[in-house]
């Protein structure tokens, strides 16, 4: 991260001219909550390193994970439990960890440096559009 958050801004809230390969250099994913990858983790490990691990596979990053890096997460959550069970805590461990996880794009900034995007479908809620459809007709009526 950055001093003030993560490393640049999301292509929306970027100003100024960009040349034609700088906008088309994001890769955008419309996100909507797809199924859970087929693999459950170890139920050996730490229930952080399994809590991470079944993150996966809730995050929108699971589009772009092929089998391998499937298997590189599985690998991470396994250092990690063995880093988080061990009597004493490995700082080089953990940033190993750390590191295999952002080669997964696991946080914001990771996605940012390489240029991904998520983008979470909106949801509308039936008595919002309700409200908002009673909203709009009393507006008629009072300008009518």
């Amino acid at each position: 991260m950055g001093s003030r958050g993560p490393v640049g801004k999301r292509s929306g809230q970027r100003h100024g001219h960009r040349t034609k390969a700088e906008q088309e250099a994001v890769t955008k994913v419309q996100v909507d909550g797809g199924p859970l990858p087929v693999e459950e983790p170890d139920e050996a490990w730490h229930p952080i390193a399994q809590n991470w691990f079944r993150s996966l596979g809730l995050s929108g990053q699971r589009v772009f994970y092929e089998a391998s890096d499937w298997a590189t997460a599985r690998y991470v959550a396994e250092a990690m439990s063995r880093n988080l069970e061990a009597s004493r805590f490995s700082a080089q461990m953990f940033a190993a960890v750390m590191s295999g996880m952002s080669s997964l794009l696991t946080t914001e900034g990771d996605r940012r440096r390489v240029r991904v995007e998520l983008e979470r479908a909106v949801q509308t809620d039936a008595d919002e559009e309700a409200a908002v459809e009673a909203l709009d007709e009393w507006r008629r009526r009072l300008s009518g």
